[in-house]
Parts: structure tokens; sequence; C-alpha cells
């Protein structure tokens, strides 16, 4: 495969979100063949099982965007130590009715921002075992708790120099994985 379309879902809605800052500039690191997409997720109904048989529009086009990629990168924050509500909301719909589960067989990286010195360590490994039940192969290694600290980002919004190399192992490791697991 030459082209690969990342679906890329960011856990905040917040307008100058450090973790969709993150995923912004994750996007500059990957290589030529990579190309990503953000996913809407703030516009999605709370999930009811009732609404099964018709769903809302919002979530047709975020099940058929998943449904289009050959990976799925999750930027998200940490909420309480785990994820946030809307990401949780958007993963429950992705899987349903019963036996369509879009996520399925999709590589996934997980990583995100915060303000605090653990990162999202917490919120990670809770996505994590959402990840694993949905049976999308998920890169465990190298993991990123990234903290948001001054000179993280350059002024254009790409990866300061002193994290410049970390991100791009990292990114390096995602693309990889895609590479081997996509279908």
């Amino acid at each position: 495969m030459d082209k690969y379309l990342i679906a890329v879902i960011v856990g905040s809605l917040r307008k100058d979100s450090f973790n969709l800052k993150l995923a912004n500039a994750i996007v500059k690191l990957a290589p030529e063949g990579f190309f990503f997409r953000m996913v809407r997720i703030g516009d999605l109904p709370l999930y009811n099982q009732d609404d099964d048989a018709s769903q809302a529009e919002s979530v047709r086009r975020m099940k058929g965007e998943i449904a289009e990629s050959q990976g799925v990168l999750f930027v998200t924050p940490e909420y309480n130590r785990s994820i946030p509500g809307v990401l949780k909301n958007a993963i429950d719909h992705g899987t349903r009715p019963y036996g369509q589960n879009v996520w399925a067989g999709k590589p996934a990286g997980v990583i995100g921002i915060s303000p605090g010195s653990f990162g999202t360590a917490m919120a990670q490994q809770h996505l994590r075992n959402i990840l694993a039940t949905l049976d999308m192969p998920t890169l465990n290694q190298p993991e990123a708790f990234i903290q948001a600290r001054e000179g993280l980002f350059d002024g254009d919004g790409s990866i300061g120099e002193g994290s410049r190399k970390f991100m791009q192992n990292w990114v390096d490791r995602y693309v990889a994985w895609v590479k081997k697991h996509a279908g």
C-alpha cells in the first residue's frame, strides 16, 4: 500500500486544546504517503441504544471516516484519571449496532498531553483497555506521556527542537505499526 489515511480523534473539544495542537504537530512529522483526517466527535449525540436503527447523520459521518481509514490516532487529555466522556461516547457509537464495530482491526496509536507531570498516563491506560476489547491492534511502545512545557512547540506549531527526536521516534514507530497491521 502506497497511501495511508489515518483518522485522528482528539478527545478534547476546547478550541485551544493542547491535544489538538499536539495532533497537528504530529501530522507534520509523518512521512510521505501518510495522510491525516481530523474526525469531529463534538457533534455526536449521547449514545442511546434506542437510536441504533436510525443513527444520526453525525454518527454515520464519523463511522464512515473511520471505515475509510487504515489506522486511528487517538490524542487525548486526561479527565479525572480517565478518558473524556466525549471520546468514550464516540467509541461507543462506533461499535453499534451490535456486530458493526467500525474500529475492529484498525491499528491504533495512543498519545496525549497535559500540563501535569504524568502527562495522560492514566487516560492512555484506560483507553488501551477499551481498544483491546474493540479488536484494535494498539502500539504499546514507546509510550508518550507528554507534559505541556515551554518550548515543546515552535512558533509555527511544530514540535520544538528539544522534543523533536523523541516525537519523531514515536511517529516512526506508529507509521511502522500501521504498515504492519493495515488491511
